[in-house]
């Protein structure tokens, strides 16, 4: 089983423990706030287990069906996450709006904040392992539930300051505002999941650092007097797709032009990892090959 596999199965016990431990706290204390942040790993544990089965359909290797892998599975899980997130949130306000007009005293929240704060502390050593994994294997899913994790974290600890400020000040009505807050922030994350998501699903250009890269590759190992164009770029999962038109004088050969090649796809490959390149070469000569207005992508100025 691969490493990602294995945290987003940590991410899933993770989650599964917490909403055991936040929902006892809601039960001990009866706070709307706890109610809202136990509905919240109620998210957490379905988004791990996405995340889980998305993860294993992405490391599935090519085949006949689908020759550029199954690495666009993440983006899948990340947008099932942004959505069950907002049907979460709804779930929180609703409630909260029932607290506001019928008003209910908070107990025991000494061992309800207790019980709530080890929950969160588990939550943030499990983000923080997934995190890091997520950068080391590019993985968006596991990014996506790390950031989810995390944001559980600050929410707790916001619902469980405002709980104790409850017990202190005796202001019941500051409980399902907090629940409100907690509901509008959670909804803010969502949107940017589903945002992202879908954003991966439509081939999405890579960031324009990454671009930049690929373009100082072509001009530093081809030279900068060296036309190309329809450099389009994409990215699918943890891998990045990169195709582009370079332009060579007719004269080149079969082999000066595929050494080239290869030593652009070398530094390329060198500065940004799991990356898929196809270079076209045609020559600078003909007419034809002057279509980069027609394909798209990314030009140099040279003609």
């Amino acid at each position: 089983m691969s490493l990602t596999r294995r945290v987003a199965l940590l991410s899933v016990a993770a989650s599964l423990v917490t909403l055991l431990l936040k929902f006892g706290a809601y039960f001990l204390t009866n706070s709307v706030g706890l109610l809202s942040d136990a509905a919240e790993s109620g998210v957490n544990l379905t988004a791990a287990l996405i995340a889980f089965a998305a993860i294993t359909i992405a490391d599935r290797p090519a085949d006949d069906n689908h020759s550029y892998g199954h690495d666009k599975a993440e983006y899948f899980s990340s947008g099932a996450e942004g959505a069950l997130i907002l049907v979460a949130a709804v779930t929180i306000l609703y409630a909260a709006g029932q607290r506001i007009f019928n008003p209910v005293p908070v107990e025991n929240i000494g061992i309800g904040a207790l019980v709530a704060g080890i929950a969160s502390a588990i939550n943030f050593g499990v983000s923080r392992i997934m995190l890091r994994v997520s950068k080391q294997h590019d993985s968006i899913a596991l990014e996506a539930d790390a950031h989810h994790l995390m944001t559980d974290v600050w929410t707790s600890v916001g619902v469980i300051g405002g709980v104790i400020l409850v017990g202190l000040t005796g202001w019941a009505l500051l409980d399902p505002l907090l629940a409100i807050a907690v509901g509008v922030n959670i909804i803010w994350m969502g949107v940017k999941l589903i945002r992202r998501s879908t954003q991966g699903l439509m081939d999405q250009s890579l960031p324009a650092p990454e671009v930049e890269v690929v373009r100082k590759a072509v001009e530093t190992t081809a030279g900068a007097a060296t036309p190309y164009h329809a450099l389009r770029t994409r990215k699918s999962g943890s891998r990045r797709f990169i195709d582009m038109h370079l332009l060579l004088p007719g004269r080149t050969t079969v082999q000066e032009s595929h050494d080239l090649v290869t030593e652009i796809e070398a530094s390329i490959q060198e500065q940004l990892a799991n990356t898929f390149i196809t270079i076209h070469v045609e020559p600078v000569e003909d007419n034809l090959s002057w279509d980069g207005d027609q394909i798209g992508g990314v030009a140099n100025e040279v003609k």
